[in-house]
């Protein structure tokens, strides 16, 4: 494609990105479904430079408005993911010497809200957890988060895989925590492997994979997956019961559950049992009251944790919606409890990094059911023989307490208690 054509294209998917009527990751995937004749790597310019205007928006508006022209375009222009001469041949002079001049800014010079990129509502919950951490994490966000499959435990072993990737050219490492996990280099076509279509791996981030070791599934037990979505931890507690027992995947989103069936149908799994609900109390949850043996519950939440896939979250969120989110989280939690037969084990995770969705729903929960005992993730993880896990956890060894600049993961929080009473 002409570089003039390939930047008037940028400008146009950033300017449909900039709405925020729907997540960016759906806008972009329709306007190349619109436009099919784009090749491979106009594609990855097109994407990583609406994605990067995004991450850092603020900055690029202050200095787009010293600019001329449309916009989108300046934004454009900021965000480009291409070559720089090739990006230049697309300019006329005037914005070639305005390029030039922004690009040398000092970044000692800005203010804070043009070097952080968040809205000021997350700025000062951030700040108060992180302290001096504050700064690395901003920095770990304008990173792209790396690619980690599972492997599936239950028909293959993580070195043999390794290798197998190996053989197509694709450099994979074990993760640093979890016992099924690979880091692959780049991002390599996986649904192209064999090793994909056999059900041999899953895109899966490590971090998501330690919540399912969490709840150590095991043979024969009846298990639900109560927010499954699209079903990655419900494979990976479905391999983790040797195919054995009963495993309901459950959401209220039919939607999301249709996206299991192909993941499922590759995972060699028989025990796995979709189910759409209503809502967190419906009939179907009341009928297993008292009968499972292990709960994993994956809160709908901010997403926060996943900024770096997903940065136009930190835009579309607030705090209303935010305040929405805690209730429905403790009444979903609430009401998955009342699954748990007395000696069962309950998870409750969120991909976000607020306390509010996260400590405050757990110490609500523990201070409402004394019928529960909490759990130490440290030592669950450790008895599960994870390296390093009192570095994945909160200074009391409580919580699981993942973050993208400490541990290269999606930010992950989790909470495990035990019925201990009726």
């Amino acid at each position: 494609m002409h570089p003039k054509a390939l930047l008037e294209a940028c400008a146009e998917l950033v300017r449909e990105v900039l709405r925020f009527d729907h997540p960016a990751d759906a806008v972009v995937s329709r306007y190349f479904r619109e436009r099919r004749a784009l090749g491979p790597r106009e594609r990855a310019t097109l994407a990583e430079t609406a994605y990067a205007v995004v991450r850092r928006k603020l900055l690029f508006e202050h200095l787009a408005a010293s600019g001329s022209g449309p916009r989108e375009r300046r934004l454009a222009i900021l965000g480009f993911a291409g070559d720089r001469d090739f990006l230049k041949s697309a300019l006329n002079d005037q914005e070639k010497a305005w390029l030039d001049r922004v690009t040398a800014v000092d970044p000692s010079t800005l203010s804070e809200r043009h070097r952080h990129n968040l809205p000021e509502w997350l700025v000062a919950p951030l700040k108060e957890q992180l302290g001096d951490g504050f700064w690395p994490l901003v920095e770990s966000l304008d990173e792209s988060a790396p690619l980690d499959v599972r492997v599936n435990a239950l028909s293959d072993k993580r070195e043999e895989i390794r290798q197998e990737l190996a053989l197509a050219g694709i450099r994979a490492q074990p993760t640093p925590y979890s016992p099924w996990g690979l880091r692959l280099e780049g991002k390599p076509a996986l649904t192209r492997l064999d090793a994909f279509a056999r059900g041999a791996i899953e895109v899966q981030d490590e971090g998501s994979q330690l919540l399912a070791l969490l709840a150590d599934a095991r043979r024969g037990q009846m298990v639900v997956d109560f927010c499954a979505g699209a079903g990655g931890k419900t494979l990976a507690l479905g391999a983790m019961m040797r195919n054995t027992g009963r495993l309901y995947a459950f959401d209220v989103s039919a939607h999301r559950l249709e996206n299991l069936k192909p993941r499922l149908a590759r995972s060699k799994l028989s025990n796995v049992h979709p189910a759409a609900i209503a809502h967190e109390r419906d009939e179907r949850i009341k009928r297993l009251g008292g009968k499972i043996d292990r709960v994993i519950v994956d809160a709908p939440c901010s997403g926060l944790g996943t900024l770096r896939r997903n940065p136009d979250l930190k835009w579309r969120q607030s705090p209303e919606v935010l305040a929405e989110l805690a209730t429905r989280q403790a009444a979903i939690l609430d009401s998955a409890a009342r699954l748990l037969k007395t000696g069962g084990r309950i998870v409750y995770a969120t991909c976000s990094l607020l306390r509010a969705e996260n400590e405050d729903i757990a110490a609500a929960f523990t201070a409402a059911h004394p019928g529960f005992k909490r759990l130490s993730v440290q030592e669950l993880l450790e008895s599960a023989r994870v390296g390093d896990s009192s570095k994945l956890c909160s200074e009391d060894g409580q919580d699981l307490r993942l973050w993208p600049q400490r541990h290269g993961t999606d930010g992950f929080y989790a909470a495990v208690w035990e019925k201990v009473q009726h």
